[in-house]
């Protein structure tokens, strides 16, 4: 059966959705935000490694989430980082997906991806020294130690969901 456009509609949305509840439920806004952040909502990145139309759900995720924030600056930022570097790690890192760690555990994809991403989050650490004052080297170090602790505990959630249920439609 050929998948319609209001489908691919649909589940961009829910997975964009998930994305925000993920971030902002209470509890988990309280480590979602801010220099030293934990953000359970970035396991879905993972998501976009079984179709690249989720880049696009998680990067609307992060932009509607991010409005929550303490600055406008950081729909921007936020969003674009989220864009750019998720579009990069996919298309760097793809060709591993099939490969694994520790005995069929650790998807080597997703671990790759993990330090990419983390890496990546100089670019919030930018925006965090020129909106907030905060150090760039040390905001830098804890945003990517969270971001890394989140992407390497979602990384083995999303690959047994990707099992379980075919995340590729």
């Amino acid at each position: 059966m050929k998948k319609s456009k209001t489908y691919d509609i649909v589940t961009i949305a829910i997975v964009a959705a998930l994305y925000v509840i993920l971030t902002m439920t209470p509890g988990l806004s309280a480590i979602s935000y801010g220099p030293i952040q934990f953000r359970v909502s970035e396991m879905l990145n993972f998501t976009a490694f079984f179709n690249k139309k989720y880049i696009i759900a998680v990067t609307i995720g992060c932009i509607i989430s991010n409005f929550l924030s303490f600055t406008w600056v950081d729909v921007i930022v936020g969003g674009l980082s989220t864009l750019v570097f998720l579009s990069l790690g996919v298309l760097l890192f793809d060709r591993f997906k099939k490969d694994y760690f520790w005995n069929g555990q650790l998807n080597k994809a997703f671990f790759f991806f993990a330090i990419f991403f983390s890496i990546s989050m100089f670019t919030i650490a930018l925006e965090l020294k020129f909106v907030a004052g905060t150090p760039f080297l040390l905001t830098w170090g804890t945003l990517a130690l969270g971001e890394f602790a989140s992407l390497f505990s979602g990384a083995f959630v999303m690959d047994k969901l990707g099992k379980r249920v075919d995340l590729s439609r």
